[in-house]
């Protein structure tokens, strides 16, 4: 009932492939609320290990996303994250780095000269052993 008034004029049994329809308290991709940032949730991300790594808290991600169930994540689905705009997704101190074929946690370690633990700590809820190709992490100091 909330998404049929949510669009009116669009008759719900006529839905087309491609078709736009506004979901009620889902960000529009772009459009998040003053005080936050969109930020699209890739490979292992839980609302944990972003709260950690934005420096925010679970009930903070939880009050600018109403209607995103935290336990339904997808990857490429776009929440609103709580804080100060940061370039590229990771936080200030770190750098995107895209997982090219044949990259490991140590070898990218050793390219940027950082401990392994080190580019752990940075990408909570990244599971080392199952690195895929395009996947983006961030390297401290990078």
């Amino acid at each position: 009932a909330a998404i049929i008034a949510a669009n009116p004029g669009v008759d719900p049994n006529r839905l087309m492939i491609g078709q736009r329809i506004c979901i009620p308290g889902a960000p529009m991709p772009g459009e998040c609320p003053a005080g936050t940032q969109p930020y699209t949730i890739r490979a292992g991300d839980t609302y944990f290990s972003l709260a950690q790594r934005f420096n925010t808290t679970v009930a903070a991600i939880i009050a600018a996303n109403p209607g995103v169930d935290p336990n339904r994540l997808m990857i490429g689905q776009q929440i609103c994250m709580p804080g100060t705009p940061m370039p590229g997704g990771c936080p200030s101190g770190t750098s995107e780095y895209t997982i090219r074929a044949g990259d490991t946690f140590f070898s990218i370690a050793r390219r940027f000269n950082i401990s392994v633990d080190a580019l752990m700590r940075a990408n909570p809820g990244v599971d080392p052993d199952r690195l895929q190709i395009g996947q983006v992490i961030c390297v401290p100091g990078a």
